[in-house]
């Protein structure tokens, strides 16, 4: 019997990528995540993940050998910032795509906000023509107190000044809050600060995951030993203030990740009061709510 031959593209696992990208092609550029001194953050850490850009010559040749095989409608560019690699680079791996893979419809690909510094509107808007047309950031918190916190190694300001100049080169942001970063002592002010921060911004997407620490808790009290997690109902609380001062023209909510007890999805600003609505129900009556079961939760 003749052997099966291996799928063309290479990866070290851990692999991540937003729940949107299931059905896409995951195409790793760089290993890792430059920063990777997130508290809150494990996805990274394994000795394997240490970060470092593959090989061009290895991706490229990825990219044809993938295009001679499969039909791919959407490529996620891994593991967790791809867009520190330089605008010429990133061209040539988008140029790559649109030859040998000319079904492709749309490339994406994580983003830390430090990444965009150094690129220019201009450099943005060469990589959104060749095909680059979506970035997720981790925005996590819009509260600096709170990104001091869990080593985020951003600001608020930081975080907007990224987000606004991907605006400005027509990319579509996709941005992520994370419900419960703060704590107790933190949770208005994260709520609030946060909703400032999209105001701010007008993000295409906006989405809420809930904090989380399946390896325990010892690396991320090094930085905030008096952090006191939100119970239930109290994350729910939190994302109410959180929605309740959302001022968004046209963006698309989403609270449906795994770690969600509460499934939300909408348009901002049309489907506000609805969401509230929603989320006073699931305060009042969580019983009657349709919560998602503590054994389904998770990352």
């Amino acid at each position: 019997m003749a052997m099966q031959e291996a799928f063309p593209v290479s990866y070290i696992e851990p692999v991540f990528r937003p729940p949107s990208e299931a059905h896409s092609l995951i195409l790793p550029v760089t290993n890792g995540c430059s920063w990777n001194k997130c508290t809150f953050c494990e996805m990274y850490t394994a000795p394997q993940k240490k970060f470092r850009a593959r090989d061009e010559a290895e991706v490229l040749d990825e990219i044809r050998r993938v295009g001679e095989r499969y039909i791919v409608n959407r490529i996620f560019l891994a593991d967790g910032d791809a867009m520190v690699l330089p605008t010429h680079r990133l061209l040539r791996i988008l140029e790559a795509i649109a030859e040998y893979i000319p079904s492709v419809e749309r490339v994406t690909s994580y983003c830390l906000p430090r990444n965009l510094k150094r690129k220019s509107v201009e450099e943005l808007k060469e990589l959104r023509e060749a095909g680059l047309a979506m970035l997720y950031v981790g925005a996590e918190s819009g509260d600096d107190e709170v990104l001091e916190r869990v080593n985020k190694g951003e600001t608020a300001a930081s975080t907007a000044d990224a987000l606004i100049k991907a605006g400005e080169a027509g990319l579509k942001r996709s941005v992520m809050i994370l419900n419960g970063l703060g704590g107790l002592s933190l949770s208005k002010q994260h709520a609030l600060n946060s909703a400032r921060l999209l105001n701010q911004t007008q993000p295409e997407f906006v989405s809420t995951l809930v904090v989380s620490f399946p390896q325990g808790m010892e690396r991320f009290r090094e930085r905030y030993p008096d952090f006191v997690e939100l119970n239930q109902q109290q994350l729910f609380s939190e994302l109410r203030q959180f929605v309740a001062e959302l001022a968004l023209d046209n963006s698309t909510f989403r609270s449906d990740h795994a770690s969600n007890a509460l499934v939300l999805k909408g348009e901002l600003g049309q489907d506000k009061d609805r969401l509230l609505a929603q989320i006073d129900h699931a305060i009042s009556r969580p019983d009657q709510a349709g919560l998602r079961p503590e054994w389904m939760r998770g990352l």
